[in-house]
């Protein structure tokens, strides 16, 4: 083998040398088991936060809700005060979608025509929450509150408030009960109300209103 020969040779080892050194070649992606392992610690960590995040959410939608039922008792009492007429606020659950709704209508009117979705700019769909009062008729108060009870038109589970803008009495005649609730409560996989709930309470016959929360609303 003659220098010249020699001489490219070495230079060929050399060059290819230094390739490897400052360029060193790696096998590309993941081993199966790393991924495993990826997927793992993911699912884990998903686990882990998801209960919490779910009760974050069904805690915003309820206190949503709420806020959608105080600001219409609010437009009952404020529309009876202005225009000097008895105003009722009507509350039901749909029978077919199951979301909850409110009427706000003067007295005396039938409220077929006055019924609004609480979905409307809540984004709450169906069985994703469950309205409750303690109403067993016109600013009367039962001993406890029932749940996604339908409307019932001879019956309907309704505030009044007079023309002053105060509870006005009952059919009967009587005062008006206080401590009047329309609770909104998250639901459990049996349909039943759980234990966070939220609240509207009408607490005097002057039409003072106030929220609660879970306990407060039983």
């Amino acid at each position: 083998m003659d220098n010249l020969t020699l001489k490219l040779l070495h230079t060929r080892i050399y060059n290819q040398d230094t390739k490897e050194r400052f360029h060193p070649q790696s096998d590309a992606g993941f081993t199966l088991i790393e991924v495993l392992v990826v997927v793992l610690i993911i699912a884990v960590l998903a686990a882990i936060a998801a209960p919490g995040w779910l009760a974050f959410v069904n805690r915003q939608r309820v206190n949503k809700a709420n806020d959608a039922v105080l600001a219409a008792l609010q437009e009952g009492q404020r529309e009876a005060q202005k225009k000097k007429l008895s105003y009722s606020i009507s509350f039901t659950t749909d029978n077919t979608t199951k979301i909850p709704r409110i009427a706000v209508y003067p007295k005396g009117y039938p409220p077929d025509t006055f019924w609004r979705d609480l979905s409307r700019d809540l984004q709450i769909n169906g069985k994703q929450i469950l309205l409750g009062t303690n109403l067993s008729s016109a600013n009367t108060a039962a001993t406890s509150v029932t749940f996604a009870s339908s409307f019932d038109s001879s019956a309907p589970q309704t505030i009044t408030f007079d023309y002053m803008g105060v509870l006005a009495a009952k059919t009967n005649g009587n005062s008006a009960d206080t401590e009047l609730k329309i609770v909104l409560a998250v639901p459990q996989t049996n349909n039943s109300a759980s234990s966070v709930k939220r609240c509207v309470i009408v607490k005097t016959l002057l039409g003072t209103m106030a929220k609660g929360k879970d306990s407060d609303c039983n």
